[in-house]
């Protein structure tokens, strides 16, 4: 039985969303577009290497692809992993459990939404667009409009200068421990929905808050703001 998670310690003023792997089952649809791809072209890749992949950027993929196979081979890997992904990502990429309940619930209390993610700004659009997820948010935020990805804390700091809040009055949502590092950077407060990576010794020695679902954070953020409500600091 999972541990309890720690109430939050304040009613936030908007919530900052990651989008691989919390919103969408995409971190497998990638990992099986990187895997065939490999198969195809003749390359014998662990699956582990596709693992470490999780929440970094496009610069990091490369490096480890290249850092296996090679430069020129790494190059063609991804070109057509891009061109399978593309299609997976055009049908529409499946839910993660939870979300449309969660952003259905913050909509009908006017609570502020943004997306936050390592996804380049066309891809990133395309995705949420045909999973049906980009009408819930007020600001989407990508790798394509900052200078450095998670775990810098730039696409995070831009939503929250985006939706005009102070960093500290965000909660963010992350499923990959570069991406707790990045909202932790920015100041925020997360909480981690781990997908394909459990969390190790050091990602928990960070101290945030860990959840087994997203199916959890409504009654977080109802008993943070019934405090509030009942005259409780937040």
């Amino acid at each position: 039985m999972p541990a309890p998670v720690a109430p939050l310690p304040f009613a936030p003023d908007a919530v900052i969303f990651d989008m691989d792997g919390l919103m969408l089952d995409s971190e497998r649809a990638i990992n099986a577009c990187m895997a065939q791809a490999a198969r195809e072209l003749g390359h014998d890749i662990p699956d582990t290497l596709w693992l470490q992949m999780i929440g970094g950027g496009d610069g990091l993929c490369r490096r480890l692809v290249a850092g296996r196979i090679g430069e020129a081979a790494a190059d063609e890997l991804l070109e057509r992993s891009e061109v399978l992904y593309d299609a997976v990502a055009n049908a529409g990429i499946d839910h993660r459990p939870g979300i449309v309940d969660l952003l259905e619930w913050l909509v009908a209390r006017n609570l502020p939404r943004a997306v936050a993610t390592s996804t380049r700004r066309p891809l990133a659009m395309r995705k949420l667009q045909a999973a049906g997820l980009l009408p819930y948010f007020d600001a989407v935020c990508t790798s394509s409009d900052v200078a450095r990805p998670k775990p810098a804390p730039d696409v995070y700091l831009l939503a929250a200068r985006t939706l005009d809040l102070a960093p500290s009055r965000c909660l963010v949502l992350e499923d990959s421990p570069t991406g707790v590092r990045a909202a932790l950077a920015a100041g925020m407060t997360p909480i981690q929905v781990p997908d394909l990576l459990s969390p190790d010794a050091a990602t928990r020695a960070l101290g945030h808050r860990i959840a087994p679902s997203l199916e959890v954070v409504v009654p977080m953020l109802q008993a943070a703001l019934v405090a509030v409500e009942h005259g409780r600091p937040d």
